[in-house]
């Protein structure tokens, strides 16, 4: 069995969430010239992706997009661009009065290949209602993807579990998931990702065992089996669990990461940072063989 892993894949740039030099811990605006700068510092490193995900910012001007994206672009045009959330571009065509189907046509135009799966959470009306408000509603989520394939946009598809969801709720998730799947034929790979409770603390609630990470692997194969690809993250779940959720249906084990800020930024304590060599390890002592994959799961070199 081959298992895919795609090195030095990740520099998370912007998280606008307030003004530049906001007190708010955690929220901050970069210059749209930051993220150029940073590919720049990689310019002898095998980057082949950058990830760009942030927060709603409700004052910045669209041109702050599309302009970071041509940055990027300019800094590496040999690079892939994975960037920006559905709920993000539901965001912008609420905000900058443009259809779903206008702001994502723009944003390929200004350099983006592809989109991430963050945003999704659960699906389950009541649920979701819970842990996040005033964002797209699943229906949106799902509307945004399903534009998005059609303009040739590939995406990621993903689930967050361990919260205040019920097995039914991740159960419907995955059928709805399933289903756009079955008419876009868009997601390359799904993402199951772990609750970090570290996040919301007045919700008082465990981490996700290790049983219940690799439950989660098992039942999306099984049931995405229009899906090519399930990622089991490392990230998330530690690269130790990660290794095992190689044998419960996962064939990716995510990259190198160069800079990952989104699960450290709520608190995840795994490390930041896995080597290529450290990666090939995992994959071996698991009793698989590694390929060295591009974002939109191309081969590039087996191992």
């Amino acid at each position: 069995m081959l298992v895919l892993l795609c090195p030095a894949v990740r520099v998370t740039a912007p998280r606008p969430g307030a003004v530049a030099g906001a007190s708010t811990p955690g929220e901050k605006t970069l210059a749209t010239a930051t993220s150029p700068a940073r590919l720049h510092d990689t310019a002898l490193e095998p980057v082949r992706e950058v990830h760009v995900v942030g927060g709603l910012h409700p004052d910045l001007p669209f041109s702050y997009f599309t302009d970071m994206l041509r940055g990027i672009k300019q800094a590496r045009p040999d690079i892939h661009v994975k960037a920006f959330t559905a709920v993000e571009v539901f965001f912008f065509h609420r905000l900058y009065r443009k259809s779903v189907e206008q702001v994502l046509t723009e944003l390929r135009e200004a350099g983006l290949d592809s989109m991430p799966g963050g945003g999704a959470e659960i699906f389950a009306s009541e649920t979701r209602s819970r842990i996040i408000k005033g964002k797209a509603d699943a229906a949106q989520w799902l509307d945004v993807m399903r534009t998005a394939h059609g303009l040739g946009i590939p995406s990621n598809a993903t689930m967050l579990y361990g919260h205040v969801e019920s097995l039914e709720d991740r159960v419907d998730h995955l059928v709805r998931l399933r289903e756009l799947q079955d008419e876009t034929g868009g997601f390359v790979t799904f993402i199951p990702l772990a609750f970090q409770p570290w996040e919301a603390p007045a919700m008082k609630l465990p981490e996700t065992t290790g049983f219940d990470d690799l439950k989660a692997i098992a039942v999306a194969r099984l049931m995405l089996d229009n899906v090519p690809h399930v990622k089991s993250y490392w990230i998330m779940i530690t690269p130790r669990l990660a290794q095992v959720g190689l044998s419960f249906g996962a064939d990716d084990i995510d990259g190198t990461v160069t800079e990952e800020k989104i699960a450290h930024d709520a608190g995840a304590n795994t490390p930041q940072v896995m080597t290529v060599h450290e990666l090939v390890r995992l994959v071996r002592e698991a009793g698989r063989r590694p390929v060295e994959r591009d974002t939109v799961f191309g081969v590039v070199k087996e191992w």
